[in-house]
């Protein structure tokens, strides 16, 4: 499958999906205390699960503390990021992008690159060799799914990608992407980040334990929860369509998953209308849902169903999912052909 020549943002109109004007402006409305909230009980929970690893340090019980502690650190520092990257976590500017520093040094990608390719990827979601935010190669297979979900992709992309950024070594993607007047920002804002990072590796050096135990190895630990989340947006989906309801995923989620993940689950209304904040996007999905197409099953189901397909895609069997959408062209047996290369 080629890429179209000429490319429509893909959104609403490209899509087909309406929804009354004056719903819209009501439900796209910023304010900060919902942002505040969600911040003060993020904080709370990194707080009891610290005080877990403190307890259990010196036995083996860190490690089980440390994974929640890195689950409870990752997603919420992913979605906000994301959030903040949209500008509509607050609607008081510093805070916005205050906090989006602080997540995006946790999610270790610069902040301003992780908002010019944000936009990138909803501009072009999921053309390929266009969308920007293309964490794997499709069709996805065993190999692809372990190096995504381990972590292991996109920590190798963002470290090349920050490293590039600092030396002024700017991609022809990043270019692309990103104003030429921006770009010695991004450097600027690459270099610190890369110094404050050889300054936790310092400590770390000396014998100060606290940047290991509460957030290196949680980081790494708490990744492949993060990315199990990330995955199922897309995969699975049809590649350069101007329909978000072909390209996109949402999925259904527990009380917990949702507050992890900012209601990121809607992603479908999500692509739709990003102008609405984290906070609407459950009264969005009422708004929409004659519209859309039913939710996937469950994040643990959802997961464990993409694993089946791509298992089978590796072992050459047939990949029809048995209730996850999916692309008519990703059912199929037997050898598969590369559709899409990873941008990211």
């Amino acid at each position: 499958m080629n890429a179209p020549e000429t490319y429509a943002a893909t959104n609403a109109a490209s899509t087909g999906v309406s929804i009354d004007r004056k719903r819209l402006k009501a439900l796209a409305r910023r304010t900060d205390r919902p942002g505040l909230v969600f911040i003060a009980k993020w904080l709370a929970a990194l707080a009891c699960s610290s005080f877990a690893i403190w307890l259990a340090l010196g036995s083996w019980w860190v490690w089980p503390a440390m994974l929640a502690h890195g689950v409870i650190l990752c997603v919420p520092a992913y979605a906000l990021s994301h959030e903040t990257a949209h500008g509509t976590a607050f609607k008081t500017r510093w805070l916005n992008e205050a906090v989006l520093w602080a997540t995006s040094f946790i999610y270790i990608e610069e902040p301003l690159h992780r908002r010019y390719t944000h936009t990138n990827h909803h501009t072009f979601t999921w053309h390929a060799g266009k969308d920007s935010q293309m964490p794997f190669a499709t069709p996805m297979d065993f190999r692809g799914w372990l190096q995504e979900v381990s972590g292991f992709g996109l920590a190798r992309f963002h470290i090349a990608a920050m490293l590039r950024l600092a030396a002024a070594r700017y991609t022809p993607m990043m270019r692309e992407v990103v104003p030429e007047s921006e770009l010695p920002k991004l450097t600027r804002n690459a270099r610190l980040f890369l110094a404050l990072y050889a300054l936790l590796a310092g400590l770390i050096v000396w014998g100060v334990g606290w940047p290991l135990w509460f957030l290196v190895l949680p980081r790494v630990l708490g990744a492949p929860a993060m990315l199990l989340f990330t995955l199922i947006q897309h995969v699975e989906m049809q590649e350069n369509s101007p329909s978000i309801l072909e390209s996109t995923r949402s999925f259904g989620t527990s009380r917990t998953g949702r507050f992890l993940y900012m209601n990121m689950n809607h992603h479908i209304e999500h692509h739709l209308y990003p102008q609405v904040p984290f906070f609407a996007l459950p009264e969005l999905h009422e708004e929409l849902r004659d519209q859309l197409p039913k939710p996937d099953p469950g994040f643990w189901r959802t997961n464990l169903e993409v694993l089946s397909v791509v298992l089978r895609r590796s072992l050459g069997r047939h990949t029809k999912a048995r209730s996850i959408r999916q692309a008519p062209h990703m059912i199929g047996q037997g050898r598969f052909e590369r559709i899409a290369e990873r941008t990211m």
